[in-house]
């Protein structure tokens, strides 16, 4: 299957932190987050293309009303507009389309199943490879602290 990484919502705009997935090899990058806007998904599939890995975008699909009632917070619930979230989940392969099954779910409750073909990881790296024969270690270096 291959490595497994993720960085959280605004995290993901972070490209020295998604460097480091990318050195250690991530070839599944989850990506949960509460941006539920189109633009997003550009960021996505900017993330599959650059990290030659798939990316599973998580974005809840929130209303108003699934609140629950009782909250201490209700006044404040009470004036966040009907969708709070429209979602918006999506699976990104290494060159940035959606997969089978893993297009955008906008605007309701689901859940969304893939196959995922591992062999697209290598296979996109022939023709771009940020840290592998891209990389340009004469000119940079990235060193991670793994605490």
């Amino acid at each position: 299957m291959g490595p497994m990484g993720t960085l959280i919502c605004w995290e993901n705009y972070m490209p020295l932190a998604r460097a480091a997935l990318y050195q250690k090899g991530v070839a599944i990058y989850l990506a949960p987050n509460t941006n539920g806007n189109p633009e997003w998904q550009a960021t996505v599939e900017h993330i599959a293309i650059e990290g030659r890995c798939f990316v599973v975008n998580c974005a809840p699909h929130l209303l108003r009303d699934d609140y629950p009632a009782d909250l201490l917070a209700s006044p404040e619930v009470a004036l966040l507009p009907e969708v709070v979230y429209r979602g918006g989940s999506s699976v990104v392969d290494p060159f940035g389309h959606p997969v089978p099954g893993g297009e955008p779910l906008w605007d309701t409750d689901g859940i969304l199943y893939a196959t995922l073909d591992m062999q697209q990881v290598p296979a996109s790296k022939w023709e771009f490879d940020p840290v592998g024969h891209y990389a340009r270690p004469d000119a940079v270096r990235l060193e991670v602290n793994d605490i």
